[in-house]
């Protein structure tokens, strides 16, 4: 198996949650009104809180909510720990309801969720930071845009329609590297090739963010890289606020079923400014959730708000 660099390892995010874990929580619960009577509220972290938390009324939780003390760790341990980095400022008795998991319905009550459909009230589903450890990974690109290679890449598994189609649309197109890397998968080893790492998708100017279960996770290092990212218009969303991503801005529109995938191809090709004020545009974007601290006052906002609306 091939280390790839690019990608977060997981012993180190095990092993600073694990310490965390023997630290007692009164210190955490301690240096909550000092922590956020000293946040800066601007309109920025007011749109960004209000955005993950659309909770404006006030609402009852069912006598079934758990406590913050009956918060155990499941199987989706990152999700665990995710929720727990933050859970731990609150009072244990504050009650909370949360889904794990690719969360594509919202739910009857207000939940902490990782992903929630785009369109509809969705008020129900409030975004936490989950799973970050798998999706929110940046990439040190070295190659500029005109070193790569013209062509789309994907790789992935083909769980759903639209991949399928995608794969077996331009599986041997001269402009592509597209094909599913999972063998005996869905459609078994018909366009089957090889799984690549992030630095060998970066050797393409076009790399294909493909929505599986619920958002693709690929679209956060495609738009920290020189590369440039294609995708229909999204339909879930998570912390990194995928609805509020501008096509031909952020990232390429193409139409859902890829149809006009080689047409952009070539379009791209022959206009790089063009290309390279998009991969600015989605670099810009990127750079506001690296910021650690602003990530972390954000988070114990929503949380906060969650708490407040619930009347608790």
């Amino acid at each position: 198996m091939r280390f790839d660099h690019n990608k977060n390892t997981k012993v180190p995010y095990y092993l600073r949650n694990i310490i965390r874990l023997f630290i007692p929580g009164f210190i955490y619960r301690a240096k909550l009104d000092r922590v956020l009577k000293n946040i800066v509220i601007n309109d920025y972290i007011e749109s960004r809180v209000s955005y993950y938390n659309k909770l404006n009324e006030k609402f009852s939780l069912p006598d079934n909510a758990n406590s913050i003390s009956d918060f155990k760790k499941e199987k989706k341990k990152t999700y665990y720990f995710d929720l727990l980095e933050y859970f731990r400022f609150f009072d244990t008795t504050k009650k909370i309801m949360y889904l794990f998991g690719d969360v594509i319905d919202i739910p009857k009550n207000p939940s902490f969720v990782k992903s929630r459909p785009i369109d509809g009230d969705n008020k129900n589903s409030v975004l936490m930071k989950l799973d970050k450890v798998r999706h929110f990974i940046y990439v040190n690109d070295k190659l500029e845009f005109e070193e790569k290679k013209g062509m789309a890449v994907w790789r992935g598994i083909a769980h759903n329609l639209q991949r399928q189609k995608v794969i077996y649309q331009y599986f041997n197109h001269p402009l592509c590297d597209i094909a599913h890397s999972r063998k005996n998968d869905i459609i078994n080893n018909d366009c089957y090739r090889k799984k690549m790492s992030l630095n060998e998708q970066l050797q393409f100017k076009y790399i294909l963010s493909i929505e599986g279960n619920d958002v693709a996770s690929n679209l956060k290092w495609i738009m920290s890289s020189n590369s440039l990212a294609f995708m229909p218009k999204p339909k879930y969303e998570t912390w990194f606020m995928e609805g509020t991503l501008i096509a031909n801005h952020h990232y390429v529109l193409v139409n859902d079923d890829f149809s006009d995938l080689e047409d952009k191809i070539n379009y791209y090709n022959l206009h790089t400014e063009e290309a390279k004020k998009i991969i600015s545009n989605a670099n810009k974007y990127i750079n506001q959730f690296k910021n650690k601290k602003t990530e972390d006052e954000i988070s114990l906002l929503v949380l906060n708000k969650y708490f407040e609306k619930s009347g608790q």
